[in-house]
């Protein structure tokens, strides 16, 4: 069984930055594609990053480039979310989600998220 821990979450000022934690077991997660997705209150959920954990290749979502770094730990089997210069309107509780394979079009595997505040 999957199991993925979120942690790192917090209250943050405008303009500052948070590490976010992903910690997975349960499997043997070399073939696996991990991501980061948010939730703010009202709205949709959305992709925020993602890394193949083969090899590290990763893929941002257009508003966070530059700004947010996905990396992963293998001896660990930990993933992780960079978070710099954050935004008022990133807000949200964000999710660390697997799928078995890099190319598949959804994730299987979801957290229990972790809340991240950023104040104006």
């Amino acid at each position: 069984q999957v199991q993925l821990v979120e942690s790192g979450g917090g209250l943050v000022q405008a303009g500052g930055s948070l590490r976010l934690s992903c910690a997975a077991s349960g499997r043997t997660f070399s073939s696996y594609g991990m991501g980061w997705f948010r939730q703010a209150p009202g709205k949709e959920r959305e992709f925020v990053a993602a890394i193949r954990w083969s090899g590290g290749s990763t893929y941002y979502a257009d508003r966070v480039k530059g700004r947010f770094t996905v990396s992963r730990d293998n001896a660990k089997n930990t993933v992780y979310l960079q978070m710099n210069s954050l935004k008022p309107e990133e807000t949200a509780v964000y999710y660390c989600a697997a799928r078995p394979l890099w190319g598949s079009a959804t994730y299987d595997y979801w957290g229990q998220g972790t809340q991240v505040t950023v104040s104006s």
